[in-house]
């Protein structure tokens, strides 16, 4: 199967932009901070197919493609790959619109996996879908 590097794959999931804040020493934006909005779309895209709370339990790859800069609108696009007993895998994409451009490019990819819990925070069965 070959990637398609010209279109996001998935669901938006969360939009926000880069903030100078968020810099790294270099001056682009710190990879934690792009990590960390990822973990947040496999997040609301895992308690969504859950139907409660999850917690990222593995990333099993992320890639860093390309910076994203002070300024850039951070996309991120999540999709279901896999839904186990109490585990759903996501692969999860962020691309970068460029600051006052259309440009759209993908700067980091990466599959998470997140584990349904009960209330009392241990894994629990994911519900089986309607779909």
């Amino acid at each position: 199967m070959i990637e398609d590097e010209e279109h996001p794959s998935g669901e938006l999931t969360v939009r926000i932009l880069a903030m100078p804040a968020d810099r790294n020493a270099a001056g682009d934006i710190f990879g934690g901070w792009v990590m960390s909005q990822m973990d947040l779309a496999a997040g609301i895209r895992g308690a969504e197919r859950a139907q409660g709370r999850v917690a990222t339990v593995a990333v099993e790859t992320l890639a860093f493609r390309r910076p994203v800069k002070v300024g850039d609108t951070l996309c991120v696009y999540s999709s279901i790959e896999k839904v186990g007993r109490t585990s759903i895998r996501l692969k999860i994409e962020a691309w970068a619109r460029r600051y006052l451009t259309s440009e759209r490019v993908k700067v980091t990819e990466g599959v998470f996996v997140m584990v349904a819990l009960d209330e009392d925070g241990r894994p629990t069965p994911v519900p089986v879908s309607d779909d």
